[in-house]
């Protein structure tokens, strides 16, 4: 089982297996998805697109960037969608592999080192807690630190908010990075979970610098992992470039037509930045009353919990007795069998959850 044991969360399949049920039954908390979508407004477009399958899609994406850059006012030209963030992040990898070194924050999403390996970068990591003494069970989250810069010929690649921690960077901090390293690119796959007022975005720079890469996926906000929708925002000299190394139509017509949707689905918006602050906050409390649990303060939809029970048994016990998927931290390295992850789902199963997780630490 260890050898099939998945890398990303959401691999429903493989923990049906193990808990001995249909993949429906699962609860899962292993994969970051919003439970309040998707939203009405992207199966609508899917309804009403469904004919233009007969079609290829348009290969610029004329209405999707147009859409994408009035949602976030900048021209259309500085945008380009993918087939999810991962599609794009591959296309940030090989531009980063060109430079002398790479500087990964970690612990880091597997997915940043398969792009930079794929393309031979020389990676150096820089783990956000390197300073602090090995057990941190008692060492608050806002203590993690960014790397010191290196040369200027080097590469930046880090997310925000941070996967799996949750912690947020504010702008000041990764400002001066932007004159300190050649290329940064910025993952904030988990941004839309704030709202505006509380975002702490780098979307405003990118005209400003052209060395700045962001990274944006549509799927996680709006629950549509299994349609796959992303974007790049880079100055527009950069994304031609991208465009020239990849597959023709990345892209498929549903999913750029529930793209342009979705972001002007201001309701299912509101309605999911009303609904995550309390629902995060009770789940904490609740994780934090067990024995044994010391679960993280995030900015995101999900939290790490450092646990004293090794979380790969934990993980088989919550699904071979409730039938609860949650998400390991070993193919975190610095985390291991200490960690878990836990996405933040509605009330009701977040309690089951909490049951879950205290028979099976009983």
């Amino acid at each position: 089982m260890a050898v099939n044991r998945p890398v990303h969360g959401g691999n429903l399949l493989w923990a049906a297996a193990l808990a001995g049920c249909p993949p429906s039954s699962l609860v899962d908390f292993s994969a970051s998805i919003n439970p309040l979508g998707p939203p009405q407004s992207a199966i609508a477009a899917i309804q009403s697109h469904l004919e233009e399958i007969a079609a290829y899609p348009d290969p610029n994406y004329r209405e999707l960037r147009k859409s994408l850059g009035e949602y976030h006012q900048i021209s259309p030209e500085w945008i380009l969608p993918g087939n999810g963030a991962a599609e794009l992040l591959t296309w940030a990898g090989w531009d980063l592999a060109t430079l002398p070194r790479v500087v990964l924050v970690t612990p880091a999403f597997g997915d940043y080192r398969r792009c930079l390996r794929a393309f031979n970068a020389k990676v150096v990591e820089s783990c956000l807690w390197a300073d602090l003494p090995e057990d941190m069970g008692d060492v608050e989250i806002d203590r993690w630190s960014l790397p010191s810069p290196m040369s200027p010929s080097s590469g930046l690649l880090l997310n925000n908010p941070h996967n799996p921690s949750g912690w947020l960077f504010c702008r000041e901090t990764l400002l001066p990075y932007l004159e300190q390293f050649e290329l940064v690119v910025v993952d904030e796959a988990f941004m839309d979970f704030l709202p505006p007022t509380e975002q702490e975005s780098l979307v405003s720079e990118v005209a400003k610098f052209p060395n700045l890469v962001i990274l944006r996926s549509l799927t996680k906000f709006y629950s549509l992992p299994g349609l796959r929708l992303g974007y790049a925002i880079a100055h527009p000299d950069r994304l031609r470039r991208w465009q020239e190394w990849r597959d023709p139509w990345p892209v498929n017509v549903l999913a750029a037509a529930v793209g342009g949707a979705v972001l002007q689905d201001t309701a299912f918006q509101q309605q999911t930045w009303s609904w995550l602050p309390p629902t995060r906050e009770e789940l904490f409390q609740g994780l934090s009353q067990l024995p044994g649990l010391t679960p993280h303060r995030s900015a995101a939809n999900f939290l790490l919990v450092k646990t004293e029970k090794a979380s790969s048994q934990l993980q088989q016990a919550l699904l071979q007795h409730h039938q609860i998927l949650i998400r390991d931290c070993l193919s975190f390295p610095e985390l291991g069998d200490r960690y878990f992850r836990v996405a933040i789902r509605s009330h009701p199963e977040n309690l089951r959850l909490l049951q879950g997780l205290k028979d099976v630490l009983a």
